[in-house]
């Protein structure tokens, strides 16, 4: 079984879970779905009895203490401190660049709930093989409803009997109309963004599409220091690297794009509403999160860190409370909770 090293990405604010998402300690770092964070639950989903190595994580500066006070196993695996938020294609080549080349490296979001842990796995080592032969390989998520917030891909030939099949076209996020017609035609998955690519293979991509990212990453690691189980990239150098998801800088471009299809109760837990949907809820639909009273109530969702919160007689309706701060919205508006005036000025 080929060792996996896992890459978990830190970066985004979380702005769409204001007020319980915050800069200070943005959604991976908090218990959203159980009592593990979804920083946590991601380490721990890619453990060594499971054929994972130590994790390499990619954060900024002021999210290390985080990182290193949730980390499973205090001390284990690389912290690469980003000198600040360049997206995900500098983010992944910052882990490619400090591992041997032949690594084979799983790609993770570190703010995702993922509840078939075993599929994820199984996902994962499929996904390995077709890495160690130099395809670029993305998961593709069954998609379970028409979702306009993802982008899709569209599954393509199969390659040889790995299990994996080439992706014939990424797809940018849809209206609903085109949604509804990729989950009927069955040959779309979600792309949740999470990858398994050899170090040097995405180098090697990475470099042919993008060659100034690659060359002012590797320059950057060039001048870099290690401090402990730290390392820090010249930040200087850094600057310097334009800031672009590793969608745009490379999947779409290679040819050797392939996907892994897996079914495993995913969730980006993009926003309010996506919470509700993979918590435990009632009969009704409601879910609850610290001290609530609900009756005659249809699919509510109430998150309090203290205050008592009574509810009678509404559907439709998401209610949290973080300290002084109280966000009451309908599902349908939950995708501008970020704009809010203090999920933008924190």
């Amino acid at each position: 079984m080929t060792t996996i090293v896992p890459v978990i990405l830190c970066g985004g604010s979380g702005t769409r879970l204001w007020p319980r998402s915050r800069k200070t300690r943005p959604k991976p770092f908090l218990p959203l779905v159980g009592e593990t964070t979804l920083f946590a639950a991601t380490v721990l989903r890619c453990s060594k009895d499971a054929g994972f190595a130590d994790p390499v994580v990619v954060a900024g500066a002021a999210h290390v203490p985080l990182v290193e006070s949730q980390l499973p196993q205090a001390g284990a695996g690389t912290i690469i401190v980003e000198p600040e938020g360049k997206n995900t294609a500098a983010a992944i080549a910052l882990a490619a660049v400090r591992l041997p080349a032949d690594a084979i490296m799983l790609v993770c979001p570190s703010d995702h709930h993922i509840g078939d842990v075993a599929s994820f796995r199984a996902a994962a080592h499929a996904a390995a093989v077709l890495a160690a032969d130099d395809w670029l390989v993305s998961f593709g998520i069954s998609p379970t409803s028409p979702e306009t917030g993802f982008g899709y891909l569209k599954r393509g030939a199969p390659i040889g009997e790995t299990g994996g099949f080439r992706v014939e076209r990424f797809v940018e996020k849809p209206d609903l109309e085109r949604a509804r017609a990729f989950l009927a035609d069955g040959g779309y998955s979600w792309n949740g963004g999470i990858f398994a690519f050899r170090a040097g293979a995405f180098l090697d991509e990475l470099s042919l599409h993008r060659p100034d990212i690659a060359d002012a990453v590797r320059a950057a690691v060039a001048a870099g220091y290690q401090e402990g189980h730290r390392f820090y990239p010249d930040a200087a150098i850094f600057a310097t690297v334009a800031g672009e998801s590793v969608d745009y800088a490379v999947m779409e471009k290679t040819a050797r794009a392939a996907m892994v299809p897996v079914a495993m109760n995913w969730s980006d837990i993009g926003n309010w509403q996506a919470l509700h949907e993979a918590l435990p809820r009632d009969a009704d639909g409601n879910a609850v999160r610290g001290t609530a009273e609900l009756k005659n109530c249809r699919n509510v969702l109430v998150d309090s860190d203290g205050p008592r919160v009574s509810v009678v007689g509404v559907e439709d309706l998401i209610i949290v409370v973080d300290g002084n701060d109280i966000m009451i919205t309908t599902p349908g508006g939950a995708q501008l909770v970020g704009k809010l005036h203090g999920a933008v000025n924190q």
